[in-house]
């Protein structure tokens, strides 16, 4: 883990890359995953191309939380049912190691296999009730780095302009940037790690409008945080990527990319075919319930199949590629005690992010891009897929959808308007009505964007589910909430047990955020450490760091003085 790397060359690789895409060690080793999600396929693809013998063992479908899955009896003549998902996603281009995966997935006559599934978006649009949306740029053209002067005055302009703030909270916000972006390592550690985004930016002595636009939507539609709970450190570290580099400096592709079809039809289904290929088998339907431990290693996994049969499945090394909440239920007694880090694992904080999809009988409009709406309540942002994909939607169902609004819910303990209940509170059709009621609010306040004669149907995440005898939902893919102070909950990827290891978004990264590339990274890592201990000699997986603008690496190594000497940062001054 990469916890105080200084300011690191643009897209560095910490190791060295598997030569000509796949190089097999000779190994008879066999390493049981646990876990199919993003977290696990990583592994099985890194292991099983250095040649071990790996079985993922998953409950329910491959892709975890990033997959795709029909709408059960919706197509019709022959045509294959409408895509749902557990909501949408995004891969921006400061990330890697995601996209270094995807090349090495065969796809088609595609030159870079998975990869050239992805495509940039032109925008996003910041919608409003009762108020003008606005439709922003997504590549701001060349923001002036070399001083900081430089930076904070074009940052204020970019910031000011596109989100129609006033120029005073630009230049303050643009300021807190720099702050940040000029902080040293021990003080984003030591300081901002442990200080909430909300209060970096002083959220409750602002405008509504710098409250509704910098503090919680910039966080909750760029980096799917809470910004009272997230930590400076991690916002920023985002922040970094998004707005300090405009230029895109050492990014794999366009800051805003999709996939141009349903996730597993573009990627996951692809992706397991080509481990299938390397040798990985797969046991689904297979629950774990249990480790079991003797002198410091992991001597079998008790697992229960598909069928509710128990087994104990034996390997020689184990990579539990749960979420957390899933893995830290694992920990018993004796793993606890060989690896007492893991303990801290209790305190990490689970919440809701889940999706609906919104499909219609007309194109709305809405652009090319992600919408976050931002005043609605449960915190709702959404994409229009069918202008994005290469197979149009009336190619499914029964040939009259014309376009899918996938929509993310991120707020679940809200009350709406419509029902003045949170998420949880409500049915699924009350949640349907209510996000549609949401969107129609922030869309139609000027002109009829959207109608509800457009509506063809809905679909609801699979994984929430509701209970009426208590009137609540229950949610089976909760989402790991990046808190202030979380860096010290979290393990590395291995730890005082000498066959385990930990893959997944809650392991420490040098993202340090539940997505897909936090995943995708831990699952690296989990690996290299197991190549440490089997003694292998094959290439280790290639990690990645964050840009960092090298023009204010002197400030940064000036800020570890006065960090040491109790000064605040240079330019946290009151505006």
């Amino acid at each position: 883990m990469l916890r105080a790397t200084a300011a690191a060359g643009i897209g560095a690789a910490t190791v060295v890359a598997l030569p000509g895409g796949t190089a097999r060690a000779r190994t008879k080793s066999r390493v049981a995953v646990l876990g199919g999600g993003v977290a696990g396929l990583t592994a099985a693809h890194e292991l099983a191309e250095r040649g071990f013998e790996v079985t993922v063992y998953e409950r329910r479908a491959l892709g975890g939380k990033a997959r795709s899955m029909p709408v059960p009896g919706t197509g019709t003549g022959g045509r294959p049912d409408l895509p749902g998902e557990h909501g949408f996603r995004f891969f921006p281009g400061f990330y890697q190691h995601i996209p270094d995966t995807m090349r090495r997935i065969p796809f088609g006559e595609n030159m870079n296999g998975v990869w050239d599934n992805l495509i940039g978006v032109p925008d996003a649009r910041f919608a409003r009730a009762d108020a003008d949306d606005i439709r922003a740029p997504l590549g701001f053209g060349r923001v002036n780095a070399a001083t900081p002067e430089g930076m904070r005055e074009s940052l204020a302009a970019v910031i000011a302009t596109t989100l129609k703030m006033p120029p005073a909270e630009g230049i303050f916000f643009a300021n807190r940037l720099l702050v940040f972006n000029t902080s040293c390592d021990a003080r984003r550690f030591g300081q901002w790690e442990h200080t909430s985004w909300s209060d970096f930016v002083g959220a409750r002595a602002r405008s509504h409008e710098f409250r509704a636009l910098v503090s919680r939507t910039l966080t909750s539609l760029l980096v799917a945080a809470k910004d009272e709970l997230a930590s400076v450190r991690t916002i920023g570290s985002m922040g970094e990527q998004f707005l300090g580099n405009p230029m895109q400096i050492g990014n794999d592709g366009d800051l805003d990319r999709v996939l141009n079809g349903p996730t597993n039809v573009a990627w996951i289904d692809p992706w397991a075919a080509r481990l299938r290929e390397l040798g990985v088998r797969f046991e689904l339907g297979a629950e774990v319930r249990g480790l079991e431990v003797r002198d410091r290693r992991i001597t079998g996994a008790r697992i229960v199949n598909g069928s509710g049969l128990s087994e104990t499945v034996t390997a020689d090394h184990f990579v539990v590629a749960l979420p957390a909440e899933r893995a830290r239920d694992l920990w018993n007694a004796d793993i606890l005690s060989a690896w007492p880090q893991l303990t801290a694992m209790s305190r990490l904080v689970t919440d809701w992010m889940s999706g609906i999809q919104f499909y219609l009988r007309r194109r709305p409009g809405l652009g090319g891009g992600h919408s976050a709406y931002i005043d609605s309540p449960w915190s709702l942002t959404s994409i229009a897929q069918d202008t994005l994909w290469a197979r149009k939607l009336p190619e499914y169902g029964d040939g009259t959808v014309l376009e899918c609004l996938s929509v993310d819910i991120s707020d679940w303990n809200t009350p709406g308007i419509l029902f003045g209940k949170t998420a949880k509170e409500c049915t699924h059709e009350e949640i349907a009505k209510e996000t549609w009621a949401q969107i129609l609010a922030h869309l139609n306040d000027r002109d009829e964007i959207l109608r509800d004669a457009d509506l063809h149907s809905w679909f609801l995440d699979p994984g929430i589910s509701w209970n009426a005898d208590r009137g609540e939902n229950a949610n089976a893919d909760p989402l790991l909430i990046n808190t202030a102070g979380s860096w010290d909950l979290r393990p590395e990827a291995h730890g005082g047990v000498e066959n385990l290891y930990l893959a997944g978004d809650y392991v420490r990264t040098n993202i340090d955020l539940a997505t897909m590339e936090g995943a995708n990274e831990a699952a690296r890592t989990a690996v290299n450490a197991l190549l440490e201990v089997t003694g292998s000699d094959a290439p280790r997986c290639r990690t990645y760091t964050l840009w960092r603008a090298p023009e204010l690496e002197p400030l940064r190594l000036a800020d570890a003085d006065a960090y040491a000497a109790g000064r605040p940062n240079a330019f946290d001054i009151q505006f």
